[in-house]
């Protein structure tokens, strides 16, 4: 049975690509945690699958060939509709997964336990899962250890979200530092499309930072200067002028 779509899917799939993480290369912090997640389940399958669009991506993989799969068979794909472990216990007894090709045919999945990867958002991204070619459960302590590599996998993925975002701004920096054309009587920018823009406008188009007012200490003492000067003035005015 394929899994319908989670309510959220269009902010979910404009969320994963803000992590970069599809079709990037193996790194061995997210192996050493399959690694880990199949010992601790003593399981021969441990996955890290990202739900994308028309498939699952596995960006860490034990005992599986397979890069990706549709996701139309995928087990996780049911798993992202929930935010609890998503298990199943015995597929051949599922109706959900009784005729699914992965059960019918090759890795012949019997056990599924996934861990939804939930960012700060509450969207689902995908999931760290444990499969199994023969019906079973996991203990309680299992279950717990998962549940707690799951929140790893996610640290790493926010520590990637985050660095893509710094090296943006960075790049953003870059490109503020060189000569920008200011208007010498209004000092509004030009940006690169010839428009001229209001200095705060220009960089929160740029930066996304926002601005408040305020007066520094010269300028109030030069606007005090000049408003005790004009009321200076008005005083010594001959009345009737």
């Amino acid at each position: 049975m394929k899994a319908p779509l989670p309510t959220n899917e269009a902010e979910r799939l404009a969320a994963l690509k803000e992590y970069h993480i599809l079709d990037t290369g193996a790194e061995q912090s997210y192996d050493d945690i399959t690694t880990l997640a199949a010992h601790i389940c003593e399981v021969p399958i441990a996955l890290i699958s990202i739900v994308d669009e028309a498939r699952q991506w596995f960006k860490s993989k034990v005992g599986l060939e397979q890069q990706q799969t549709s996701r139309d068979v995928a087990f996780c794909a049911h798993a992202i509709l929930q935010n609890e472990p998503f298990v199943v216990r015995d597929a051949t007894k599922d109706r959900r997964f009784a005729d699914n090709a992965l059960v019918t045919g090759e890795p012949h999945v019997r056990f599924y336990a996934g861990i939804p990867l939930i960012n700060p958002e509450g969207l689902a991204l995908g999931t760290l899962c444990v499969v199994d070619h023969q019906p079973r459960q996991l203990s309680a302590k299992q279950q717990e250890a998962l549940q707690a590599l799951s929140r790893q996998v996610m640290a790493l993925l926010e520590l990637r979200r985050v660095s893509a975002r710094l090296a943006d701004a960075l790049e953003h920096v870059k490109t503020l530092e060189g000569l920008l054309p200011i208007c010498a009587w209004c000092k509004r920018i030009r940006d690169d499309k010839g428009y001229w823009d209001q200095i705060e406008a220009y960089f929160h188009k740029h930066t996304g930072a926002d601005f408040t007012h305020g007066i520094c200490p010269e300028c109030l003492e030069k606007a005090h200067a000049k408003w005790e000067h004009k009321r200076s003035a008005t005083e010594a005015a001959p009345a009737g002028n």
